[in-house]
């Protein structure tokens, strides 16, 4: 696989040009082969211990989505954006859970299930019995949150905008998506898609604190 890295000049546009987008162009819809990179961009993401104790589920839908502006506050980016991804994180893990993980890694690295024997050994202590694994859902929330950031990164670097939500009910999302079921919990959210030319919070300048009071060199 080539490797080509972005300028960090592009990099550092990309970034000043994403924002929240608070109203999208309900028109426009994100195509296919960008749709499909920004799904592999998630896939990617990198969680502890490579677990990823979470699913994206992808909503384009728009019944589905509907039903759920009424438990987002009434924000309306839900059905605005071209594709809204809700981050729902697993809510226990067990050793089913692990040794699904196992086989896939044996599978993807070409390595006999016991020889992965010591790896499950500290899985099974740490994220199923041990700290990890009593706060299984809290745990999995913050990788799910890692998954939101490198996300909307991806989606600048290719010009699509993002709106994370956090302003909503868990638990009728939940009920809507039938999200406890499956074992999983609605955590934060994301509409993706392109900015309708009136929004006016395009061009407001980012507010942030200076390098000098958020980067400790030592």
């Amino acid at each position: 696989m080539n490797f080509a890295p972005v300028s960090n000049e592009t990099l550092l546009a990309q970034l000043q040009w994403r924002y929240a987008t608070k109203k999208f162009d309900s028109g426009k819809t994100i195509s296919a082969a960008a749709w499909a990179a920004l799904e592999q961009a998630l896939i990617l993401t990198p969680t502890s211990y490579g677990m990823q104790p979470y699913k994206f589920v992808v909503l384009t839908d728009p019944a589905l989505r509907a039903l759920l502006v009424p438990a987002s506050w009434g924000q309306t980016q839900p059905v605005d954006c071209s594709h809204y991804i809700v981050f729902a994180a697993r809510a226990q893990n067990t050793e089913a859970d692990v040794d699904r993980y196992l086989a896939r890694m044996s599978e993807v690295r070409g390595l006999p299930v016991e020889a992965l024997a010591g790896f499950k050994k500290v899985l099974m202590g740490d994220v199923v019995h041990g700290a990890r694994g009593q706060v299984a859902l809290e745990w999995a929330a913050r990788q799910a949150y890692i998954a939101l950031g490198s996300f909307m990164t991806a989606a600048a670097l290719v010009g699509v905008d993002t709106c994370p939500m956090e302003g909503f009910e868990p638990p009728k999302y939940d009920e809507i998506l039938g999200l406890p079921a499956q074992g999983y919990h609605a955590v934060v959210a994301c509409a993706a898609g392109y900015r309708a030319a009136d929004d006016k919070y395009a061009s407001l300048p980012k507010v942030r604190f200076p390098a000098s009071e958020l980067i400790d060199r030592r």
